[in-house]
């Protein structure tokens, strides 16, 4: 077998599609971002080549794995004819860079080299991943200890800080959206009309992709987060960054902000509003979360509101409390736009 592998560096560069032919619960914990699953192996087949490798050692398990994969070759091949013709991957010119299927496995061995060895027979142009995701998790994880320029936009809940983010993106200012990538916004609400969460390592591999593609000599704005963001979490090495970079705190009335989390939120279905609010019960008390239910019966979008404020204004003043280098924008009636505009004389100083 012809154990050919490219590094990182090179396997990231090549154009093609990307394929991880581990199993789908390896998949499902984390991936190369925009890589299709197709497992040699499934979890049981997986689990039954382990226990045949620790028991009766690697020669057994590989031949063990080769009879799995002999009754799935026809299987297989079918799959990659589909891409084939999906990404119109030619099998005449080997040469060219945008032709390849890059293929990685868990550590760049026997799994992604069988799959190269079987797809070159058949005239595929393959390339493999040398250390497999194993080299890749390693590159995420060094990249959150690379210094970054960030500058933490802050403000209580219902000050648009997300919609100020996603307007300085607009105007090409780079942008790190936690939320966005969480798919949570990051509150006891924060999964409302949400997709599923990735898994907290996949969340990485996300955070760290959308890094690299950032000039590192330029500002990166955030969104001032604490550490949690549903069951995801911002890497450590990074959310130490953030502790310690200039924040710009936006300051809005708090009829301002009722009307935006009105506008957020009412629109959501009331049981699963209420079971946002049930989560906090020990935070809220009693009383007032007796008064949000009710609210949320009545459609007293305000009061809703005015029910847990409170509680989120106390929890993210004692969280600022701290805070040093702060420069404070009190933006009341301003638009989006007066704030962004404050917001770059800000860091042009």
């Amino acid at each position: 077998m012809n154990f050919k592998s490219n590094d990182l560096k090179e396997f990231r560069k090549s154009k093609g599609v990307l394929i991880d032919v581990r199993s789908p619960e390896e998949y499902y914990k984390g991936h190369m971002p925009n890589s299709i699953s197709i497992p040699i192996f499934n979890n049981e087949e997986r689990s039954i080549i382990g226990k045949k490798y620790k028991n009766s050692g690697r020669e057994n398990a590989v031949r063990e794995g080769f009879k799995i994969i002999e009754n799935k070759i026809d299987k297989i091949i079918n799959k990659f004819i589909l891409i084939k013709k999906e990404f119109h991957i030619s099998t005449i010119d080997k040469t060219a860079n945008d032709t390849n299927i890059k293929i990685y496995c868990a550590r760049g061995g026997m799994r992604s080299q069988s799959m190269l060895w079987l797809l070159e027979k058949f005239h595929y142009p393959c390339i493999t991943l040398n250390g497999g995701y194993k080299t890749y998790r390693n590159w995420v994880l060094n990249i959150f200890k690379d210094r970054q320029k960030i500058i933490v936009i802050g403000g209580k809940t219902g000050t648009r800080k997300t919609k100020i983010l996603e307007k300085l993106k607009a105007l090409g200012y780079q942008i790190l959206d936690f939320e966005n990538l969480a798919n949570h916004r990051g509150s006891s609400f924060g999964g409302l009309g949400m997709k599923e969460q990735p898994t907290n390592e996949q969340y990485e591999n996300l955070i760290a992709e959308d890094l690299n593609k950032f000039n590192k000599k330029k500002i990166i704005f955030v969104e001032a987060e604490s550490a949690n963001i549903g069951k995801n979490r911002i890497p450590h090495e990074l959310y130490k960054q953030m502790k310690n970079s200039k924040r710009i705190e936006i300051i809005r009335n708090e009829k301002i902000r009722i009307k935006e989390l009105i506008n957020t939120y009412s629109k959501y279905k009331k049981n699963d509003l209420k079971e946002s609010v049930l989560k906090i019960t020990k935070r809220l008390g009693p009383q007032r979360t007796k008064s949000a239910i009710n609210s949320i019966d009545n459609e007293d979008w305000e009061n809703v509101c005015k029910s847990v404020l409170d509680y989120y204004d106390r929890c993210y003043e004692h969280e600022l409390k701290d805070k040093k280098d702060v420069n404070v924008l009190d933006m009341n009636l301003r638009s989006d736009y007066e704030i962004i505009n404050e917001i770059i004389k800000i860091i042009s100083i």
